[in-house]
């Protein structure tokens, strides 16, 4: 494959044989000599490096473009006030099945909005944590570990579906963090330990992560689906910064 190069070409483009006149004759002596092996040869070693070092500087602009969604701005600000507020009221507006072990909660579809501009991830954050101090449903505040453990399981999923470039897969990191952490939490509450304490934690993980799929990768899914694919100003309206050319 190599040697079936034209030699035109590996003039043109070997960046050795263009910028150094002594290291050009060495490489055209020993290409008369070994049938131009050792020419080609230095030409796949150069490109090779090449390529890598455009790898490492398109990895270094990729995270440079994420961490520069974080800004905070006065538009951003209030976009993120706007958020959380939202979150919280649908979360008391169907609190009937926003806690407890089996539950949907309906907000958390709006987790999906980080997939497109990671800057929601702020009033997403404050919007779960409002929404975990007080519960509707028990008509209590809730408990400091409750509040703790459901708020970092929002911020993983959220860092998780701000890196996905699949939809459908970042629909699922919510069910896997929640399921995990807060079958932990509710095993931990009701003290069950051995076989039994097992198989409460993965009863709880089903009924968890049953929860999010019917919400995040059922329901927003779909409503995202509509929003973002069949109406393009709805991507321009969110700010959205990234995977405006996503799969689905």
């Amino acid at each position: 494959m190599i040697k079936s190069l034209p030699v035109q070409t590996v003039r043109r483009y070997h960046p050795v044989y263009k910028q150094n006149q002594e290291h050009k004759d060495y490489i055209m002596m020993h290409s008369f000599v070994s049938g131009r092996s050792a020419f080609f040869h230095s030409f796949l070693v150069e490109t090779e490096k090449i390529m890598e070092e455009k790898e490492a500087t398109g990895l270094k602009t990729k995270i440079k473009n994420y961490f520069a969604c974080f800004k905070l701005d006065t538009r951003s600000i209030a976009s993120n006030a706007i958020i959380a507020a939202r979150y919280t009221a649908l979360t008391y507006a169907f609190f009937f099945c926003s806690y407890g072990p089996v539950q949907v909660r309906i907000s958390e579809l709006r987790v999906l909005l980080v997939f497109f501009n990671p800057n929601y991830i702020y009033g997403l954050t404050i919007g779960c944590i409002l929404s975990n101090i007080y519960a509707p449903a028990r008509s209590s505040f809730c408990s400091p570990l409750d509040i703790a453990i459901g708020t970092a399981a929002t911020i993983v999923a959220l860092f998780l579906i701000s890196w996905s470039r699949h939809r459908f897969v970042a629909t699922l990191f919510p069910a896997i963090t929640n399921g995990l952490l807060l079958s932990w939490e509710f095993t931990f509450i009701t003290n069950t330990e051995g076989n039994a304490g097992s198989v409460l934690y993965w009863t709880n993980f089903g009924f968890v992560a049953l929860g999010e799929i019917i919400a995040v990768s059922i329901l927003g899914y779909w409503i995202f689906y509509f929003l973002a694919k069949k109406n393009k100003g709805f991507l321009k309206l969110i700010g959205a910064k990234q995977n405006l050319n996503f799969k689905w």
